[in-house]
């Protein structure tokens, strides 16, 4: 398999799809690169080239004790762009993913980067505390974390329902097999540790790094993570940034409003 070592000697996997103008696409939790498979499809047909790779303890990657902190995985990034060769690239991020690019940002100063996108993304903070009001209880977080701990399994399977939001919209039992599939392809202590992560973080102080035109996109019917705290905020503290809101849009909007989102991705690339 095509893997990359990082600065600490973990193994990621990577998909690296097409010719032209690198977009790096980093996916959400508890997934895997294989979730971008029909966007990064029809960016290198559209001339770009389409990389994915697996976080670590994830999919098909490595699963080590520790790195799953956001420092580390914007350090996993900043490996996979070295690896990759990737310049004046765009770096795109769903819902988890949105912290890697964020924190890439601030904490490699963008190197790099030309574009980037936050899509459905945790940027810029989830949790909800006295100066965040708009953020998910920690109590929400604390039932998660008791639920994978109980039957991960069974955790995962109603998790996907809200997450696609199955019974509003047109999500076949096909699809959400695929989408568990993928989730129980993470490893216990990554899909743990970083759901701590994605809940904890607060990159209201990375936002200031964007230098460059960013594209956010967000349902407005995400109950994962919603919308008030994450895009409508986001968009207030990046500069140069563009908020399209998706109507009725679930979380995974990826499979829900593929086509839609794809259509974006492309003419914001190009524009």
């Amino acid at each position: 398999m095509p893997m990359i070592k990082t600065r600490d000697n973990t193994q990621l996997y990577v998909k690296d799809w097409g010719e032209g103008r690198p977009v790096i696409l980093m996916h959400g939790w508890p997934l895997s690169a294989d979730s971008w498979d029909d966007q990064a499809f029809a960016l290198a047909e559209a001339g770009f080239r389409a990389i994915a790779y697996d976080r670590r303890g994830f999919g098909r990657s490595e699963q080590p004790w520790s790195g799953y902190d956001y420092d580390s995985l914007s350090d996993d990034l900043a490996d996979v762009m070295a690896a990759t060769g990737a310049e004046d690239a765009a770096i795109i991020g769903f819902s988890m993913g949105g912290g890697e690019v964020a924190r890439y940002m601030s904490r490699h100063g963008g190197k790099g980067v030309k574009q980037a996108g936050l899509i459905a993304s945790v940027v810029p903070f989830m949790l909800q505390t006295d100066d965040n009001p708009n953020g998910v209880p920690q109590s929400v977080f604390d039932e998660m974390t008791a639920g994978m701990k109980a039957d991960r399994a069974e955790f995962f399977a109603d998790f996907l329902e809200d997450f696609f939001g199955a019974e509003e919209n047109d999500v076949s039992d096909e699809r959400l097999h695929w989408a568990w599939g993928l989730c129980m392809q993470s490893g216990l202590r990554p899909t743990l540790a970083c759901a701590k992560a994605f809940a904890t973080t607060d990159f209201r102080p990375d936002t200031a790094a964007f230098e460059v035109p960013t594209l956010i996109i967000h349902g407005t019917a995400d109950e994962t993570v919603p919308i008030d705290a994450s895009a409508r905020e986001a968009v207030k503290g990046i500069r140069n940034a563009e908020l399209k809101e998706y109507e009725d849009a679930p979380h995974g909007l990826f499979a829900t409003h593929g086509d839609e989102l794809t259509d974006d991705l492309i003419a914001f690339l190009k524009g």
